[in-house]
């Protein structure tokens, strides 16, 4: 299917709900609205997913050190959601060993750490009640000290005493994960619009909201665009979309925000999720993705304007020597092959630190602030967005008054995902496909789902598109169907959040050009414009 911009769309229509913000809350909200019937249109500032759902340790996890906190009811909804993501989502969403190391010096209790274990697996008792029976999760094992070193021979070695070994979930492309939520709105009607910032709002009677005053970035174009309901997913920025809407109004709710901040680096650990605790009580993980190390994550409060929001050179030194403390194999900035981060939206109710802050969420009626015609989301994360979405629903629900429920989102594969069983959807694909690298097939076919076939067959038409372009057989004919099918704009859509051609590090002058010069092509853009999307590109990797 075709993502079409609404913004260059010549439209008077009327809808139910406008949504502002095209982060994976925003996209499960206008898949849910959209499949019951709504009339929907969502608004992106920028790209879709391309803030805080972009900047994720990619995992589609229950939330084992929630425990901690005594929340049972998100552990056991995180542990649904996983479930569910694995079920709708089966080329996007794996599962994933952990191996937890027990020390002598470990500041918490290892039985302590043993019952939240069994709580976990009890809370996740349908971990195998899956459409695609790879999909099903073991329980968690306590492995002794020398298994626990075959297993990661890396680990630093003093005081080591065990590990837990268990799963969870990885999600291997939350980029493409949301576009797939984005997609799947479409495919019901939803009318979707990336660089389309919404700079205003329409007021009717008794100051009530009644729609968005949007701007195009490419154009300059403006829209007023009117609705029954504005629902305010802005994430990061929700905070300031309220009080854009508030004007002199006084509001409450402010968005408390966490940094998250990940490295990449060649592969200095196993095949497994290393989970490390630190001595101030936080933790961290090396994670094995696409045949490296992804190693994060800090997770301290920043008190800053989220727009002004960089990776800094402290955040990186933060994970670095974490590492070399915790880990036995050491690591210096000069191992550093990408970086990114990101800005987790919290529920300001609270007086902990982000990190022992809870990951729950609210939905709040913005008329108890005196601004009618709007509800704000606040919270939550990325494996419970779409029972989040449902909560949503229940108000959106009230305040439109109708009889809303979603019966369609647990049991619904998501747009190109509808794989019942990947062993067989893949061998399938490796025989279809011969004329492309074993790489190539198993990095389209995961990614693209049973999109893969229009991928495949840009490459066959034009064998220009065939050309590999990274270590992992990306090709050409991604960066063509990302610009026709998927409303990529810029050369940081096509490399960050519809290819993976830029997320593992700087792939390269020759290749940077090879895919500016495509996209050029196709989106008619001029010299100036082409080179100043190169310099935007690499400002990416000035990590330092």
């Amino acid at each position: 299917m075709l993502l079409k911009r609404f913004i260059e769309e010549e439209s008077t229509e009327k809808f139910d709900l406008i949504i502002v913000g095209g982060g994976i809350t925003g996209a499960a909200v206008a898949y849910i609205a959209a499949a019951r019937g709504l009339s929907v249109v969502l608004f992106e500032k920028k790209d879709y997913g391309g803030a805080t759902s972009s900047a994720t340790s990619k995992l589609i996890h229950g939330g084992l050190r929630y425990l901690a906190n005594g929340e049972l009811k998100l552990v056991r909804e995180s542990l649904r959601e996983r479930r569910i993501l694995g079920n709708i989502a089966p080329n996007f969403v794996y599962s994933l060993p952990f191996l937890m190391p027990m020390y002598r010096r470990w500041k918490g209790n290892i039985w302590k750490m043993l019952a939240g274990m069994y709580i976990y697996d009890a809370l996740s008792y349908d971990k195998k009640d899956t459409w695609d029976k790879s999909k099903r999760l073991q329980n968690h094992k306590l492995v002794s000290y020398r298994k626990t070193i075959r297993l990661e021979p890396n680990l630093k070695m003093e005081d080591l005493r065990n590990a837990f070994y268990f799963f969870d979930y990885q999600s291997i492309f939350p980029e493409r994960l949301t576009l797939a939520f984005i997609k799947s709105a479409a495919d019901y009607g939803a009318r979707v619009s990336n660089y389309t910032p919404v700079e205003g709002f329409v007021f009717g009677e008794d100051n009530r909201i009644t729609g968005v005053k949007v701007r195009d970035t490419f154009t300059g174009a403006t829209k007023e665009v009117y609705g029954e309901l504005i629902v305010n997913c802005g994430g990061t920025w929700a905070d300031k979309i309220l009080n854009m809407a508030a004007g002199k109004v006084s509001t409450t709710h402010k968005v408390k925000r966490s940094e998250g901040i990940h490295i990449i680096t060649k592969k200095i650990a196993g095949h497994h999720v290393v989970s490390l605790q630190t001595d101030t009580g936080g933790h961290m993980m090396i994670m094995p993705w696409r045949d490296h190390s992804l190693i994060g994550t800090t997770d301290k409060e920043f008190m800053g304007d989220p727009d002004d929001y960089r990776v800094s050179g402290e955040s990186i030194d933060e994970i670095i020597n974490n590492v070399n403390t915790y880990f036995g194999r050491k690591i210096s900035r000069e191992d550093i092959i990408h970086a990114y981060g990101g800005l987790r939206p919290l529920v300001d109710d609270q007086t902990k630190g982000s990190y022992e802050t809870s990951r729950k969420y609210e939905v709040y009626d913005n008329a108890t602030d005196g601004i009618g015609g709007m509800i704000t989301v606040e919270g939550g994360k990325y494996t419970t967005s779409r029972s989040l979405a449902r909560e949503v629903l229940k108000l959106i629900s009230t305040k439109l008054n109708r009889i809303l429920d979603d019966s369609v989102s647990d049991n619904l594969y998501l747009s190109g995902c509808e794989i019942r069983d990947m062993r067989q959807f893949m061998i399938r694909q490796h025989l279809n496909y011969k004329d492309f690298s074993r790489n190539t097939v198993e990095y389209v076919s995961r990614n693209y789902g049973t999109e893969s076939k229009l991928v495949f067959q840009i490459a066959r038409d034009d064998r220009r598109f065939a050309e590999v372009i990274s270590h992992d057989g990306e090709i050409l004919a991604e960066v063509v169907f990302a610009i026709r099918y998927e409303s990529a704009k810029t050369l940081r859509d096509i490399m960050l959040r519809r290819t993976g051609t830029g997320t593992i590090g700087n792939p390269g002058k020759a290749i940077i050009d090879k895919v500016a010069a495509v996209a050029a092509e196709m989106l008619c853009w001029d010299e100036k414009r082409r080179a100043e999307e190169i310099v935007l590109m690499m400002r990416v990797y000035e990590l330092f």
